[in-house]
């Protein structure tokens, strides 16, 4: 039975492991999408991408007329135009659960997710856009003997 490799210096640490980072496999499916799921407040979005002319639909409607505001849009957008692939992929994605900007959020959450399964390449910078992070923030339950969950209600001396 062999002896295993005693390390002297720290160099040799870093030539233990491979050489190249490998990356992982694109996980997509036998219709040729890659599925993720994105989630904001109360917002839970399913999405699937694969390759096409930039087609974004939502709960069967186009964006124009799911997503009205053009801030909300814009939101959609922004994974694809950090990583360059603007118009190149078709988006179909379910929403349930909170409000329009919740689930634009949930939608672009969910957009950036499948990016990185379709293409790996991409995680790197989707990270650094801060993209790939699921923001935890949520409302707040409200309190017994409170207005709100915070707010009392109107104080009077008499």
């Amino acid at each position: 039975m062999a002896e295993p490799e005693t390390l002297t210096d720290l160099a040799q640490l870093g030539s233990l492991g491979s050489t190249e980072a490998e990356l992982p496999e694109p996980k997509i499916d036998v219709h040729g999408r890659a599925y993720a799921t994105g989630r904001r407040k109360d917002a839970v979005a399913r999405v699937w991408i694969k390759p096409g002319s930039g087609r974004v639909t939502v709960n069967g409607k186009p964006q124009e007329v799911y997503f009205a505001r053009p801030v909300l849009r814009m939101l959609l957008a922004q994974p694809f135009l950090v990583a360059d692939r603007n118009n190149q992929y078709d988006v179909t994605a379910t929403v349930t659960g909170g409000g329009l900007s919740g689930q634009a959020g949930a939608v672009r959450h969910g957009i950036s997710q499948a990016l990185t399964f379709y293409e790996p390449t991409l995680r790197r910078i989707l990270k650094q856009g801060g993209f790939l992070t699921r923001d935890s923030r949520v409302v707040e339950r409200k309190k017994y003997g409170k207005r709100k969950a915070r707010r009392s209600f109107q104080f009077s001396k008499r």
